[in-house]
């Protein structure tokens, strides 16, 4: 009897990277199964017990084939691992799994299935995969090499100030989660604007791309800070984990929203309540989608079913399919179509006018006053690709408006995400009215400047790196955000539906 069991569609990802990854069509499989189980294990949540349900049967693989068990060291290729994989779920899941077989054979295919669906979602089959294993199974691991990057950088960098006439002195360095930031003080105030107009040269000079370093105040005088981006090598990974701990926060916001750490590694979340609206934006890559699964996850673990509804817009019909069954879903679906999002749209404004009709027969001002005499969920209104629809129709920008202009009071929030932050999908009517910003990595500064209404998108590292412009900041403040998986999302909407 088999012990392990796959899917169709984990199969094919099997014979993906045996071709496409490994470049060699007859590799072992239980390579690409090990891998997948590594991967699993880096993943700080255990895998849902949805996992256990197969659709669509692949295959079965015996144990002897994914941990080896039972093989002498003798056998090419094959070696007994099946203690140390067990040892390890035992340590993973703090339970003795050596004291059960079935228990034991019942994570591990969770675990390969898991692992085999981050690979699917998270490799391209057109990119190196070598390249895929070093960032998603060692990236974040610490070495001494990264202290050592930093001596070497900053013998680098005093070298390079003099060279454009900035004398300074280090008064403090620390490395953050992508970037080191050196507190530097100028004896001379001159030298400020030299350090300004030179931080370009400084890019060059220390072999990092134009404007990857950046300048910010420091609340000492005389002191300002300079961040210097790592090479990938050396960056430090912000763990799915912190949003659960996050979570598990007492929180006095009314809509907390987790976007990552602060570049020094320290949580960052607002309120969405208070925002009242968010545009999110972000070239291909950039970690847009991801970032929109961080504020979407972070609202399921915080929030109640009676408190919330989400109001899903999806015309690419694949980025928030894993939501379609939300058990309080505006609507019931996730809008996909043209004519869905507009009906869609279309209510949600008429929930707006009946609210605050609600509210004048109440005798009450908003939703926070309504709330003490009748429960009434806030509603969160994601559109994932706003460049996408507008395009189908240009008509819906008007409800757009309408909602931005007036539903605040009414406890309807707009969240609009594009790839494309351009005039004439961000238009004037909504740029004035949606104050809170969040730029990912953009490929001009003139994109940055639809955003945050200034220059700095354009040099951020990808990958979750961004710039959030908050109403009260006059400064956006930078944050690294995590890399929420298929595993978060569907644990996130299991605590929910609970």
């Amino acid at each position: 009897m088999a012990n392990i069991s796959i899917s169709e569609e984990d199969e094919n990802i099997i014979l993906q990277v045996r071709s496409l990854g490994f470049r060699t069509p007859d590799a072992a499989k239980y390579r690409v199964l090990r891998l997948a189980l590594a991967k699993s294990l880096r993943i700080e949540t255990p895998p849902e017990s949805g996992l256990d349900t197969i659709e669509k049967k692949g295959r079965d693989y015996d144990l002897e084939v994914v941990t080896g068990f039972g093989k002498s060291e003798n056998e090419k290729g094959f070696h007994d691992f099946d203690d140390a994989v067990r040892a390890l779920l035992s340590v993973y899941h703090q339970e003795d799994l050596f004291a059960s077989d079935q228990e034991y054979k019942k994570l591990l295919q969770r675990h390969i299935r898991r692992g085999l669906r981050e690979i699917r979602t998270s490799w391209n089959a057109g990119h190196n995969f070598i390249n895929w294993l070093r960032e998603e199974l060692f990236q974040g691991l610490t070495s001494d090499n990264a202290q050592l990057a930093v001596a070497t950088e900053t013998d680098l960098l005093l070298d390079a100030l003099a060279e454009i006439s900035v004398h300074a002195a280090i008064r403090d360095i620390k490395q953050g989660i992508r970037l080191d930031r050196y507190a530097l003080y100028l004896a001379n105030i001159n030298h400020l604007d030299n350090l300004k107009k030179g931080l370009s040269k400084l890019s060059f000079r220390l072999g990092l791309p134009e404007n990857a370093i950046t300048l910010s105040g420091n609340k000492e005088a005389g002191v300002v800070n300079l961040d210097i981006p790592r090479s990938p090598e050396h960056w430090k990974t912000v763990a799915p984990a912190r949003l659960n701990e996050w979570a598990d926060l007492p929180h006095p916001e009314k809509l907390p929203v987790w976007l990552g750490q602060t570049v020094l590694g320290e949580n960052f979340n607002m309120d969405l309540a208070e925002a009242p609206h968010v545009l999110l934006a972000g070239a291909t890559g950039s970690g847009k989608t991801v970032c929109l699964h961080s504020l979407i996850c972070s609202l399921l673990k915080t929030q109640s079913q009676e408190k919330l509804q989400f109001a899903l817009i999806d015309p690419k019909g694949t980025e928030l399919n894993a939501y379609a069954k939300l058990p309080n879903l505006f609507g019931g679906f996730v809008a996909k179509s043209t004519l869905e999002a507009a009906n869609m749209l279309d209510e949600l404004v008429e929930t707006m006018e009946a609210r605050n009709r609600l509210f004048v027969e109440m005798g009450v001002r908003d939703i926070d006053e309504a709330s003490k005499k009748s429960a009434l969920p806030r509603i969160v209104v994601v559109v994932e690709e706003l460049a996408d629809l507008l395009m189908q129709s240009r008509e819906l920008e008007t409800p757009l408006v309408r909602l931005a202009q007036k539903a605040r009071s009414t406890g309807i929030h707009l969240v609009l995400a594009t790839q494309r932050p351009d005039a004439a999908t961000f238009s004037g009517l909504l740029r004035s009215n949606i104050p809170v910003r969040i730029a990912l990595r953009v490929q001009k500064h003139t994109e940055s400047s639809i955003i945050l209404d200034q220059k700095g998108a354009e040099a951020l590292l990808g990958k979750g790196d961004m710039l959030i412009k908050l109403t009260d900041q006059l400064e956006p403040i930078r944050v690294h955000g995590a890399k929420i998986g298929d595993s978060e999302i569907a644990l996130a909407i299991q605590k929910f539906g609970r």
